[in-house]
């Protein structure tokens, strides 16, 4: 119905002829619109269950556990930490003062930025709810398979000193103790319209390049260079991704783009991870906790995990 009213609205009622900029048009309202009104939703759904959820207590659930469960509820638990890099780079490094084992503090760490609230939505009002449960279930397995690699390679040596370092700030401050039920509310509301708004600038140039290239871009083009016989093409779209700094809210609608023109699922999926868990950006906010040889082997290890993923959705989507 959005779909047909967008449609009314850009070629009968402001009578923009069908063509590339019709097209351009047609494709950024109806995203915009869409991604807008599911992300908020999402948001106040994960923020107000994470208002149960104190740091402290996700401590001492991860601490002592069985190193498997620890790996993977650290990694549910960045479902529904903040998405931004402050948040996760500070819970990163409470998680180490308090003993909780490096391995499980990284399986955390990359499941923040791929597996947030954010990426949730926006997944799910772009593509549906088969490739978003495909994407959240993937960025699970990689986290927590990383995580048990870096964990078993004994790299503790390798973190910087942390009583050196100045936490950082947390860039939400929703999970609270002993609040009434309408408190959470009014704070998830609250919560939902911030970051919806922090996150609006990205969505709207992710939209505006997405566009560009729905309506522009030669279909033939990219499916040349992108298509599942060539075996260079989930490796070439990770390298291009990780110099890249963007969150899913700007990733998303240029990934949606991508596959409308003909781009493989899984190579435009480990296009994606590598822009949102890989960043340049995020390797130098990483830096101030890990030395220059623990974060060679996060990257390596995380790269190759995306890769891998990447060829394997190609050949089973």
């Amino acid at each position: 119905m959005w779909q047909k009213i967008v449609e009314w609205f850009v070629y009968d009622l402001i009578n923009i002829k069908e063509g590339a900029f019709g097209d351009a048009l047609s494709f950024f309202i109806y995203d915009f619109v869409k991604i807008i009104f599911m992300l908020s939703l999402i948001v106040f759904i994960v923020t107000f269950i994470r208002s149960y959820l104190p740091v402290e207590k996700i401590k001492k659930i991860l601490t002592g556990k069985n190193k498997y469960i620890g790996h993977v509820l650290a990694s549910l638990f960045g479902i529904v930490t903040p998405f931004c890099s402050c948040s996760a780079v500070s819970m990163f490094i409470g998680f180490v003062e308090a003993k909780i084992p490096l391995g499980v503090t990284f399986s955390f760490l990359l499941s923040s930025p791929m597996n947030n609230e954010i990426a949730i939505g926006l997944l799910w009002a772009t593509f549906g709810l088969k490739v978003t449960a495909i994407y959240i279930t993937s960025g699970l397995l990689i986290s927590i398979i990383s995580g048990i690699i870096i964990g078993s390679l004994n790299l503790e040596k390798w973190l910087q000193n942390f009583e050196d370092q100045k936490r950082q700030p947390s860039c939400s401050n929703i999970i609270r103790a002993n609040l009434d039920l309408k408190t959470r509310t009014i704070l998830a509301k609250e919560n939902s319209f911030n970051i919806t708004k922090q996150v609006l600038p990205y969505i709207a140039i992710g939209l505006f390049i997405g566009a560009i290239v729905h309506g522009y871009i030669p279909t033939e083009f990219i499916s040349r260079i992108t298509a599942k016989n060539n075996p260079l093409a989930v490796l070439t779209a990770v390298l291009v991704g990780i110099p890249l700094y963007s969150n899913a809210a700007g990733t998303i609608p240029i990934v949606s783009a991508l596959i409308e023109k003909g781009v493989p699922m899984g190579t435009a999926l480990a296009f994606m991870m590598s822009v949102t868990a890989l960043s340049l950006p995020e390797a130098i906010i990483l830096k101030r906790v890990l030395k220059k040889e623990l974060l060679a082997i996060f990257f390596g290890v995380v790269a190759l995990a995306i890769i891998f993923t990447g060829y394997l959705f190609n050949i089973i989507l």
